[in-house]
């Protein structure tokens, strides 16, 4: 490989556009937005992007003028992802929590309007929740650690979900869209879900957002108990442990990790 100043340069200019693209609108990006936003001429970046092109980390819009990320260059940042993926990142916390709580806890990942359970501790006390086993999945809204989650979507996203799962809740005898937007509202004022509300008899839970470093709403930890064991006395300290544990869990997350964006294939590729 040369290395000679001029191919360095090269190079980091590619890789200064492959994160220009990184960032733009999924849709694509201009090549004279690129190298305007590059601050080079628009045959510089055109070459850039032919090189990004040639290894796969680039593609033109089909039919179009605007560039993207291209497959090969998601396979690469999931591959540099497995070693500390999702579930491995928070089996420790979700073992710490359940043994300092003595409870059941949840871990919890959006799939479209749904929210999938990928891992659960069990407690000492025999519970029953909406997600049931690890594997399991409900309409975003519907239990702490789903309702979490959709509490802090981007509101257009949030709107979105609403919209979709508004019938879905009515239909399993659960929320209105009223009684979903308060609960959303005061998630948001509290920042985590206290669901002690009878849904299902003699048990409750708390669940707190996971954000990753671009501050989105990627997952959801929570806590599954008998209602007699989530007063409010002890519902300030449960919180803020689920939101501390959280915050550490969510500061380590690869935003490529497949468990965010498929999480079938997390459940399918561990033992567990």
């Amino acid at each position: 490989m040369d290395d000679s100043p001029q191919t360095v340069s090269s190079l980091r200019r590619a890789l200064g556009l492959l994160r220009i693209v990184a960032a733009a609108d999924p849709s694509g990006i201009r090549l004279k937005d690129l190298a305007q936003v590059a601050g080079c001429s628009q045959p510089t970046a055109h070459r850039a992007l032919q090189d990004l092109i040639a290894e796969g980390f680039a593609e033109q819009v089909a039919g179009g003028k605007r560039y993207r990320l291209a497959l090969d260059f998601f396979v690469l940042a999931a591959r540099a992802g497995l070693a500390g993926g999702l579930r491995d990142l928070a089996r420790p916390v979700m073992l710490r929590l359940s043994a300092t709580l003595n409870d059941t806890i949840f871990l919890l990942v959006r799939n479209g309007y749904d929210a999938v359970c990928i891992d659960r501790i069990e407690g000492p006390f025999p519970i029953r929740s909406f997600t049931g086993d690890i594997g399991g999945k409900v309409p975003l809204g519907l239990g702490q650690g789903s309702l979490a989650i959709l509490a802090n979507l981007p509101e257009q996203e949030r709107e979105a979900v609403i919209r979709f799962n508004v019938p879905r809740l009515l239909d399993r005898g659960f929320l209105d869209e009223a009684g979903l937007r308060m609960a959303i509202e005061t998630a948001r004022q509290q920042g985590w879900v206290n669901l002690n509300t009878g849904l299902i008899p003699g048990m409750a839970g708390l669940g707190v957002p996971v954000f990753d470093a671009e501050g989105r709403a990627v997952a959801a930890l929570s806590i599954g108990t008998t209602a007699e064991r989530l007063r409010d006395e002890r519902l300030p300290n449960v919180a803020r442990m689920l939101q501390t544990e959280a915050a550490t869990l969510g500061a380590q997350l690869n935003p490529f990790d497949t468990a965010l964006r498929y999480p079938s294939r997390s459940l399918s590729s561990t033992g567990r």
